[in-house]
């Protein structure tokens, strides 16, 4: 079903258009990839469509009683709201149509009048219908996923929004969008500052809903695993690719090909005429060469193509260290709790070692150990012959932000460069033009990001430390970094949560988990998910499983008396069936035709929820005190 049309959309500020002319149409089951590079007009066309904005020509056409939203990266709250307070207000609307609902229903129960009657069915029917659609009738359960799989713990349920984090209102935001469930979704970067769990939640979420998204991000694993399809903004224009972002990837190229081909066809054609014109302009041929000239200016000239792309990066070559670039044995790191224990390891000369884990696991002090900046509390580790490291700040900071990018990417005591070289190998980083001589300060995340990698070729480092160098570069910088990785004869380090990066360039990863553990996978991101998911499937010793599913808690005090947990389990099992059909009875339209009785079953089926939290509570304890 069609959902949301535009047509002949331009927009433009200071006279410049970001886009003109451009149209698409989104339909239910539409997951839609928007790409482009900075600056190309994504954000504008999203508020364009979510009607924050209007076009400079065109329209944007809702279909009738279908409900477009964007993503809100900053909210007010009502003070002193609690999160799930906060979260239940996304179904403010739902929750309306309920209490009108069983209105109706008592009104359908005491009328007498057929005409009157007729007309409370039909509305009763309708609005039955719409609660049903958007599975209205199992609010709770809802919130409760939702917030469940964007990392926040039932203990932050009743804690209000207002003490928290810039990145929890983020997740709560996005919370509340998917909550809302409406018609055409509008994502704006929602894998952002999501950790590993939750971004695998998200992308299953989401593959799981029927309406239509139009999702703007940088994380390549992210539009491959959701979309179905992509627009890519260049050139003012909209592109639209079938697949995912891959097959998006192969298409773009193969469609260059294929359109450089029919310019430079049309172009030889066309020499070939105005040739034989010139030739024939006066004598016996003057006339066929005016024909020709008649069809020649009728011929729309087509342009030549541009392929959307970044410009080639190149590492170039370094001086050898010796084969064993890293060996690290045993190694263990603990603060306030064990970040990894009894690591070990060896890196040869050439190989790309990745470094991937949730914020926080411990990848930076790993790396500063690895480059010598900090010592284990137990184990070794030893470099190679002639290592010599070249090490990328995700933060940016290796550029004096005072001096021009030219004297800022140029390492101290480097006689042996002149300032064309140093142009020459900032172009090659795609810095280029009078950008070389503006002030670091001034620079796009993008651009610092370029000139920190052009002074690590200028260091002469043969074993390069990046850690997260693709977050300031868009999709096709990304690409040209992979690219100059996958060439460089050196040995590199990239610490990265880049899903894509991490598969297409390494040969061996560290997997951190956060809690303690580490595993060093022989390959790269796309075995080590292999490896999991054969972990996963393959059974388990039922004492193996009870110990994995049993929290390892230090005895403490009963907050519940002693039971057995035999006898904690059949109760449970018995609420947990007292539920069940009470929420059957929930989505039975029957019930709806008496009022009083759907008051009953609402509040059964709220406090046998009730009960059921606290005997998983007493449960939990029970299991926790007899070990």
């Amino acid at each position: 079903m069609l959902l949301l049309s535009c047509e002949d959309l331009s927009r433009a500020f200071s006279g410049d258009p970001l886009f003109e002319g451009i149209g698409f149409e989104l339909r239910a089951g539409d997951r839609v990839g928007l790409v482009g590079p900075n600056g190309a007009g994504k954000s504008t066309l999203m508020k364009l469509l979510a009607g924050l904005d209007q076009p400079d020509t065109g329209d944007v056409r809702l279909h009738a009683g279908a409900r477009v939203a964007l993503l809100r990266q900053h909210a007010e709250f009502e003070k002193g709201r609690t999160l799930f307070e906060e979260a239940r207000s996304a179904l403010d609307e739902f929750l309306a149509l309920q209490e009108e609902l069983v209105r109706v229903a008592d009104e359908l129960a005491q009328c007498r009048d057929e005409n009157l009657h007729a007309g409370l069915s039909a509305r009763y029917d309708r609005l039955n219908e719409a609660l049903h659609q958007n599975d209205a009738y199992t609010v709770d359960h809802r919130i409760e996923e939702v917030l469940d799989g964007l990392g926040f713990t039932r203990a932050e349920y009743d804690k209000p929004v207002d003490q928290f984090s810039g990145g929890q209102i983020g997740r709560l935001m996005l919370a509340k969008l998917l909550l809302s469930s409406p018609d055409v979704m509008l994502l704006d970067e929602p894998s952002n500052h999501l950790d590993v769990g939750t971004v695998k939640w998200l992308e299953e979420y989401l593959v799981r809903q029927k309406q239509a998204m139009l999702i703007v991000s940088h994380d390549r694993c992210f539009l491959d695993r959701v979309v179905n399809r992509i627009l890519e903004m260049a050139g003012k224009q909209l592109n639209d690719y079938p697949g995912n972002f891959q097959q998006y990837w192969r298409l773009r190229r193969e469609r260059y090909e294929a359109a450089l081909k029919a310019y430079e066809a049309q172009r030889e054609h066309i020499e070939k005429q105005e040739e034989y014109i010139r030739r024939n302009s006066a004598g016996q041929m003057a006339r066929q060469a005016q024909g020709r000239q008649k069809i020649l200016d009728r011929v729309e000239r087509l342009k030549r193509p541009v392929l959307l792309e970044s410009p080639r990066m190149h590492f170039g070559e370094v001086k050898r260290t010796g084969d064993l670039v890293l060996e690290v044995s045993e190694v263990s790191k603990k603060f306030d709790k064990p970040l990894f224990q009894k690591l070990s390891f060896q890196l040869q000369r050439g190989k790309k070692l990745g470094i991937y884990g949730p914020n926080g696991c411990g990848k930076s002090t790993l790396l500063s150990m690895l480059l010598g900046n900090l010592k284990p509390d137990s184990g070794t580790v030893k470099l190679g012959h002639q290592v010599q490291f070249g090490y990328y700040d995700q933060h940016l900071r290796n550029l004096d932000p005072a001096l021009e990018v030219l004297r800022a990417s140029w390492p101290e005591n480097d006689p042996n460069i002149t300032e064309q070289e140093m142009r020459d190998l900032l172009g090659r980083f795609g810095l280029q033009g009078d950008v070389v001589n503006q002030k670091v300060s001034s620079l796009s995340g993008g651009e610092k990001s370029r000139a920190c990698l052009a002074r690590l070729v200028r260091e002469g480092a043969n074993v390069l430390v990046l850690d997260e160098p693709t977050n300031h570069l868009d999709l096709w910088a990304c690409d040209a970094l992979e690219e100059a990785l996958l060439e460089f004869t050196g040995t590199a380090i990239l610490v990265s949560h880049d899903r894509y990066l991490l598969n297409r360039v390494v040969d061996m990863l560290v997997v951190m988990d956060g809690l303690g553990g580490i595993k060093v996978v022989p390959g790269n991101f796309e075995l080590y998910e292999r490896m999991n998911l054969q972990a996963e499937t393959k059974p388990k010793p039922a004492q193996e499983q009870t110990r994995q599913q049993v929290k390892q808690e230090p005895k403490k005090k009963r907050k519940f008396p002693y039971r057995k947990v035999e006898d904690i389990e059949v109760d449970i099992a018995k609420l947990e069936q007292e539920r069940d059909q009470l929420e059957k009875q929930m989505i039975d339209p029957d019930l709806y035709r008496d009022g009083n009785k759907v008051k009953q079953v609402t509040k059964s089926l709220e406090e046998t929820k009730q009960k059921l939290e606290t005997l998983y509570e007493h449960w939990e304890e029970a299991v926790s005190l007899s070990k």
